[in-house]
Formats: C-alpha cells, sequence, structure tokens
C-alpha cells in the first residue's frame, strides 16, 4: 500500500540524507512534516530541511521559511523567516518569490518596503503564482510601492480572474467603477499581452 511505499521511501531516503544529500534531506524533511512513512516531528523536519537549505536546495529554504514564519518544530522567528524565503527566492522559487513579498508589505522579519513588496510579487506571477496577480492589483490600487494607477489594478485582477482566481472578478468591478471604457480597454490590452508573454499555453 501507499503507506508501505512511504515507510520504504523513508528509510532510503534517510540512508542518503545520513550520507549528505541535500535533495534526499529535504524530501526526508517533507515526509517529516508531512508524517508520510514516518511519525509527523516538526522538530526533526526541521533538522532534515536545515541541512539541506545550508546546501543551496530552493525548496528546502522555502519549507525552512515558512516552519520559521508559523513556529513549526522552530521557534517562531520573522528574521529567520525572511533569511530564507530572500535566499530561495533569489534562486528563483515562486512560492518563496510571494512569501518574500508577504514578508516587505506586512514589514515582517525587516523594513516595510512596498517596493520590494511589488518586486517579489512580479517574479512570483511571472511563474505562475495565483495570488500574486491580486496582491499586485491592490498594491497598484492603492498606490502602494507603484504610483495609484487602476489601469494596471485591472489588468493584474484580470490576469487572477483569468487563471481561476475568484477575487480577481470582484476586485475588477471594483477597480472598473474608477474608470473610463477607454481604461478598462487598455488594461484588459496589457493583460493579455502580459498573459502571451508570460504564460504558456
Amino acid at each position: 500500500g501507499v503507506t508501505q511505499d512511504y515507510r520504504e521511501a523513508a528509510k532510503w531516503l534517510r540512508l542518503s540524507a545520513e550520507q549528505g544529500e541535500a535533495s534526499a534531506q529535504h524530501f526526508l524533511g517533507k515526509l517529516f512534516l508531512d508524517g508520510a512513512g514516518v511519525t509527523q516531528d516538526y522538530r526533526e523536519a526541521a533538522k532534515w530541511l536545515r541541512l539541506s537549505a545550508e546546501q543551496g536546495d530552493a525548496g528546502a529554504r522555502t519549507t525552512l521559511g515558512v516552519m520559521y514564519h508559523n513556529g513549526h518544530g522552530v521557534t517562531q522567528d520573522y528574521k529567520e523567516a525572511f533569511k530564507w524565503y530572500r535566499l530561495a527566492a533569489e534562486q528563483g522559487d515562486a512560492y518563496a518569490q510571494f512569501n518574500l513579498g508577504q514578508m516587505y508589505e506586512n514589514g515582517l522579519g525587516g523594513m516595510r518596503n512596498y517596493k520590494e513588496a511589488v518586486k517579489w510579487y512580479k517574479l512570483s506571477a511571472e511563474q505562475g503564482n495565483l495570488i500574486a496577480p491580486i496582491k499586485l492589483g491592490a498594491m497598484h490600487g492603492d498606490g502602494r510601492g507603484v504610483s495609484q494607477d487602476y489601469v494596471h489594478a485591472y489588468k493584474w485582477f484580470e490576469i487572477a480572474e483569468v487563471n481561476g482566481n475568484e477575487h480577481g472578478s470582484k476586485n475588477m468591478a471594483i477597480a472598473a467603477e474608477r474608470m473610463t471604457p477607454d481604461q478598462i480597454a487598455e488594461a484588459q490590452k496589457l493583460a493579455r499581452e502580459w498573459m502571451e508573454k508570460h504564460q504558456k499555453r
């Protein structure tokens, strides 16, 4: 069965992990995090994820960041979460980029910096993160980190809506109340152009 497969995987992953194999350490950490094939143990998960993260595994760095963010298996520490998110985000991990954007937006683990939040949300959106466009639309609508611009707010909300985020259409309607028909047409054009450039069919 599946449980037996996870137990067997955990056994072999531990052998590789103990020999210093970063990807094995990462996956063993995830098994402990999820309680798959092993007893769920956040501390043990953090131990293996840290070993992997210290060797540069982006996925392990992101997950370790989440653990510090939420205080699972480690003492909650926004500065540590920020550090691991930043390292993974710079390696191109879309989830870490999004989380780093949130840290900057909310001033967690460092100074609040809306421009940096926008930068990391954009990078995450370009890789397909479905929540980042909502964040970008709100930042443009409120003028945080960018000039207030309903055309770009609408653009990002439309990108979210086309990709199945139900908050997109609600926010498009709110932005549209403050826009002319020409501005809406321009926003729709910008959304189409962005999706043609960044989304693979």
